[in-house]
């Protein structure tokens, strides 16, 4: 009995503790879900507070946005009323630029100094304010410009006087401006937009001269769905004298006028064949920023480089034919001092002094280096100076250096060596001249009477122009140029990277006035890189065009990866350069007062009609920032 007593106890005190046990359990386990509830309900909270938050923002940022498009087309407007109707040519439209810019500025913060509203039905209610707007006032943007066009003399200013009157004034206006967008809540963004308004003032109907520079690309004949222009993005103003083929392979991206003298442009799908048409078709919808323009008159073509010849002789450069033996013999001397030879050179290089008094002073007296014979030309800035250009020429293997420096000296000096020859220091620099023979300024033409077998700079990614050289390198008739590595500006004048809004924008601090031409009217522009990485970029307007030629842009060495190209190219044809990746980026110095390297060919356009009456405005953007504080 005691046994079962004494198990009977046990039992009973076992499950006493186990139903503590059972408890302690449950109340853990209460505790567990009130904390995984109460986790759920902060989650829940947290993404919708962040959800809220994040739409409100998002309001916020795309009122800042609708607001930077409208203050940005109040500006426009504003300006392009600043223009009379029916304005004389002789006098420039806008009187003063500092006013009229004032007054756009004035008419944006007077629009939308406040808060304005942009919100419309199921949309978040968004408003925006502008809070800062600069335009053409120094020192925070720079001041507006104004540039006739097609008016003589060349170098006349916007306040003349006039020879013969403008056909057109270009204004440009650069601004800046801060735009705040607000929702519903406290949330705001922040945008800064900086840009440049482009404004043309058309005079009258008439003619003028214009450099083919003037072009990002140029074709000269392209027939009617006999090949595809490769997609990508292409900027600068585009034209053929004939039509141009699209095709489905890529979308296209034209940031500029884009024209042809064809009626219709030939649209090529992957299933319905090229279809000829005067809009896009097919499938094919090339994004064409500031138009599509067909039935243009086709641009007279250059017909020989008899003026890049000439130029060399006497800067101007108007020619109806090569210059003689006897006009070499004349003015032209090597480093010996030894005249061109009366009958004829095989080989040399030579410049153009004049010898007078005693002790002999030489004077240069013409516009550049003449080389005869085939050549290897390598260009580079003399890297003690900031002015100094140096270019070594290796024709029929004997070496040349010439050294142009527009700063030594009271007027500059040239210096020409060669090995055998000896050294002739010259007072003066290269200059070129308009027909009425006034100084445009120092200008020089490198003129090859034959091949440049290799035109290069001193090595990759090394500047080959100095600041402020103007140069233009051609070769004589049907010869070809062959490129064979990097040729760069020291500073670049245009924005290498970014989006199609702010690529290839001016840099106004980089531009002093550095601008290479390379030209034969015959021949091709080979491209024979020898550079490592297969990389290959060339800082200029290049062409090989003429009335009579078939020249292009053609690959004759290895694959290149990735061709870019400062400046434009201007060709007869369209040839295979068998480059992985082309940039193409336009130096649009060359769309203000007929801005270009000296000498470089030129045509004559119509300008357009209109009395005054023609306004066009054109805008691009130079910087956009979002500079929301996200804390």
């Amino acid at each position: 009995m005691n046994n079962h007593t004494s198990f009977s106890k046990t039992v009973r005190s076992s499950r006493k503790n186990q139903q503590g046990i059972t408890l302690i359990t449950t109340l853990l386990l209460l505790l567990l879900l009130i904390g995984m509830s109460l986790t759920m309900v902060l989650a829940v909270s947290s993404e919708s507070l962040i959800n809220g938050y994040y739409g409100r923002y998002r309001g916020s940022f795309y009122a800042a946005d609708s607001g930077v498009t409208s203050a940005r087309q109040t500006l426009i407007a504003n300006l392009t009323a600043d223009v009379p109707g029916g304005f004389s040519a002789g006098t420039a439209p806008i009187a003063n630029t500092t006013t009229a810019a004032t007054n756009a500025a004035t008419a944006v913060t007077g629009a939308f100094g406040a808060f304005t509203t942009v919100s419309t039905a199921n949309s978040w209610q968004e408003r925006f304010e502008v809070t800062n707007v600069v335009v053409a006032t120094p020192p925070t943007t720079p001041a507006a410009t104004c540039t006739p066009q097609g008016q003589s003399p060349s170098t006349a200013t916007c306040a003349g006087p006039f020879s013969t009157n403008p056909t057109s004034y270009v204004y440009s206006f650069p601004y800046s401006m801060t735009i705040v967008g607000q929702s519903q809540g406290s949330e705001v963004a922040t945008l800064v937009d900086n840009g440049t308004i482009f404004l043309t003032a058309n005079a009258t109907a008439g003619t003028l001269n214009q450099s083919f520079a003037a072009w990002g690309m140029f074709i000269g004949t392209q027939g009617l769905c006999s090949g595809d222009l490769v997609p990508g993005t292409i900027t600068g103003p585009v034209f053929t004298n004939g039509s141009w083929n699209f095709s489905n392979s890529g979308p296209y991206t034209f940031t500029d006028a884009v024209g042809q003298s064809g009626a219709t442009a030939g649209w090529d799908g992957s299933s319905g064949g090229c279809v000829s048409s005067a809009t896009a078709t097919n499938g094919i919808n090339p994004t064409f920023t500031n138009g599509f323009n067909v039935n243009q008159t086709a641009i007279a073509l250059p017909a020989n480089s008899f003026n890049q010849e000439q130029a060399v002789l006497d800067g101007i450069g108007n020619a109806a034919s090569a210059p003689t033996n006897a006009q070499l013999n004349a003015i032209l001397k090597n480093a010996a001092g030894t005249a061109y030879p009366t009958g004829g050179a095989a080989s040399g290089v030579y410049v153009p002094y004049t010898v007078s008094g005693s002790p002999a002073v030489k004077t240069f007296s013409g516009g550049g280096i003449y080389v005869q014979g085939n050549a290897q030309v390598t260009l580079a800035p003399v890297s003690t100076s900031t002015t100094a250009q140096q270019y070594t020429i290796v024709n029929s293997g004997v070496t040349t250096t010439v050294v142009i420096d527009p700063a030594a000296g009271s007027a500059g000096t040239t210096t020409i060596t060669t090995t055998g020859l000896g050294t002739q220091t010259i007072n003066g620099v290269p200059q070129q001249f308009s027909s009425a023979d006034q100084l445009m300024g120092d200008a020089t033409m490198l003129f090859v009477n034959g091949a440049i077998t290799g035109l290069s700079g001193p090595g990759q990614g090394q500047a080959a122009i100095q600041n402020a050289t103007a140069l233009t390198v051609v070769a004589s008739g049907t010869n070809d140029i062959t490129i064979t590595g990097d040729i760069l500006y020291k500073a670049e004048p245009v924005t290498m990277t970014g989006t199609v809004a702010t690529i290839d924008q001016l840099v106004p601090a980089n531009n002093t006035g550095q601008v290479l031409g390379v030209y034969t009217s015959g021949g091709n522009i080979n491209l024979a890189n020898s550079q490592s990485n297969g990389n290959l970029e060339i800082d200029a307007s290049i062409a090989c065009i003429s009335a009579t030629g078939s020249g292009g842009l053609v690959n004759t060495g290895a694959g290149i990866n990735t061709l870019t190209i400062v400046g434009g190219r201007i060709q007869n044809t369209i040839q295979n350069i068998n480059t992985t990746t082309r940039n193409v980026l336009f130096d649009r110095r060359f769309l203000s007062g007929g801005f270009a390297p000296p000498w470089f060919p030129s045509t004559t356009v119509t300008a357009a009609a209109g009395s005054g009456t023609s306004v066009t405005t054109t805008w691009k953007g130079v910087q956009w920032l979002n500079k929301t504080n996200y804390q």
